[in-house]
């Protein structure tokens, strides 16, 4: 018998489970009884009548027919001879509602290509990232993201994990110039880490926590608590409805939503201003604000209605005086929104990032780490290192023998430096981009997250022979220029003068991956575009 799931039901199962005496409840869906109508029996003689509109349960007996049914069998599932149809199921004759149908999802890379996925409703963006990330090879992270972007708007926002794909794209305006991208995005969950700074001081208050300063963790447990009053405030320049002006107002935002004064910072409810509706909004980055707006700077974002599908009428557009407060905003906007599913979305990214990338059982170790010691082999025989002191010291000589060996095994002689495998050793890594000019750099970074220690290198406009490693840090992008250099027949890489050299640029960059050196932090995070 058809659910109202568009599943299909057992009625032999369900009455072999009713004859069990009713002891464990079946987990299927059942028609609910009612009271008076055809589904009942009088107990009278004779069956009931069958009318063409109750479906019959017939039985798959295990007893053979001519047993009859005994006092048990009758009683156990005599109930679930007929059952009373839902009205939405309809008569014989009545059409079907159509079952539910996976939807083309269509992806595209950061390349222009294309890649056309069927999505059910419940697909949500975390597992089209998952699904991407299987056909595509790329390294698993957490990192990765699934970006709604409207192009002639030019406004963009990245999904959350626990958003529904197929719902999203439904409420776009047929023929509307927006789609899916899939890229990184590393200030997805920064704002739960401990070191992260998003919300400074002067623009976070509590009325729990007056005049204290908070740690971040603090902060951030006071906004997930729904019986906490965090309030986020500052000034912003507001664009006027169906004008290009733009005006300077202080914001609230709280729980109840986003608000602004109209007499100075003043937060008297006569002088407060309802702007915005958390739960039936998103907020989007403004990518090409100047041009498309004439926002005063180029920090600006939006905030659009589910109502709104098309247009810019509707719109609610906002621009901050920096990256930071930008940041600030729609951080608590995401927190007040989605709240501890923002977090449990963190949670499983996190858990799913510690587990192994095998599949299979773990494979056994053949040594235990606690069984490792150090061991000195300089003499005859070898012997066991038990001063601390001096494991330190052979673990130094040891590292110091590796740097020279490295150094040997890269560097190469003058006579070979036209070797193509030499000086294209870089182009494999995916962190190098190529002749991508200044602009176009800071642009990835920005769209990938201006968190620090995400960089990427490129080949130099202005040198010919260098290379430029573009760091962000301080939600700010830096290029650092890198020369080559030659010694003693020797070419070596540096970006201090000669005072630190690498045989070639991945020695460089494993070198600031591990050691800040002359940069302002570590190299953590490179962008990296994957061709769909």
């Amino acid at each position: 018998i058809p659910g109202p799931a568009g599943g299909c039901r057992d009625a032999a199962g369900a009455a072999d489970n009713a004859m069990e005496g009713g002891a464990q409840q079946s987990s299927l869906w059942e028609p609910p009884e009612q009271d008076g109508g055809p589904g009942e029996w009088d107990g009278g003689e004779g069956p009931p009548e069958v009318k063409r509109s109750q479906p019959l349960f017939i039985h798959g007996s295990r007893d053979h027919p001519s047993h009859g049914l005994g006092s048990r069998s009758w009683g156990g599932w005599s109930h679930l001879w007929f059952c009373s149809v839902p009205s939405h199921w309809g008569g014989p004759d009545t059409p079907r509602a159509p079952l539910p149908v996976p939807q083309v999802v269509k992806v595209f890379g950061e390349d222009g290509a294309c890649r056309s996925l069927e999505a059910s409703v419940a697909t949500t963006a975390r597992q089209l990232c998952e699904t991407l990330v299987r056909r595509t090879r790329a390294l698993h992270d957490h990192s990765w993201a699934l970006v709604e972007l409207h192009q002639h708007l030019a406004l963009e926002r990245c999904l959350e994990d626990h958003e529904s794909v197929v719902e999203v794209q439904s409420s776009w305006a047929p023929g509307a110039d927006s789609r899916f991208v899939f890229r990184k995005n590393f200030a997805k969950y920064e704002l739960f880490k401990s070191n992260a700074s998003l919300f400074p001081e002067v623009m976070v208050s509590s009325c729990l926590e007056a005049n204290q300063s908070m740690a971040h963790s603090e902060l951030i447990q006071n906004f997930l608590n729904s019986g906490s009053c965090p309030e986020v405030q500052g000034f912003l320049q507001l664009r006027e409805a169906g004008r290009k002006v733009w005006k300077r107002f202080h914001f609230s935002l709280r729980r109840s939503g986003l608000y602004y004064s109209t007499k100075g910072t003043s937060k008297d409810p006569r002088h407060l201003q309802y702007f915005a509706d958390l739960t039936e909004s998103n907020i989007y980055y403004v990518t090409q604000g100047k041009k498309l707006y004439g926002t005063p700077t180029e920090f600006g974002f939006c905030i659009k209605p589910h109502k709104v599908r098309s247009g810019v009428k509707g719109l609610k557009l906002l621009c901050s005086e920096d990256e930071q407060s930008r940041s600030c905003w729609m951080a608590a906007f995401r927190l007040f929104k989605y709240g501890m599913q923002l977090y449990r979305n963190y949670q499983q990214a996190q858990a799913r990032l510690s587990q192994p990338p095998w599949i299979g059982p773990t494979p056994l170790r053949s040594v235990s780490d606690n069984a490792l010691v150090a061991m000195d082999f300089s003499g005859c025989t070898g012997r066991v290192i038990e001063n601390p002191s001096e494991v330190l010291t052979a673990a130094l000589e040891e590292a110091q023998a590796w740097r020279k060996k490295t150094t040997h095994r890269y560097s190469l002689p003058a006579a070979c430096h036209s070797s193509p495998l030499s000086a294209a050793i870089h182009r494999t890594q995916p962190w190098f981009h190529g002749r991508i000019s200044r602009e176009d750099t800071q642009q990835l970074i920005g769209r990938q997250g201006l968190v620090d220690g995400v960089f990427l290198v490129r080949e130099s406009q202005r040198n010919p022979k260098g290379f430029v490693l573009s760091l962000c840090h301080l939600q700010r992008i830096k290029h650092y220029l890198i020369l080559p250099s030659e010694e003693e027949g020797r070419l070596y890489f540096t970006m201090d003068d000669g005072q630190t050299r690498f045989a070639d640029l991945i020695q460089l960059v494993e070198f600031h991956q591990i050691n800040r050196g002359i940069l302002p932090c570590k190299l953590r995070h490179y962008c990296t575009c994957v061709a769909l």
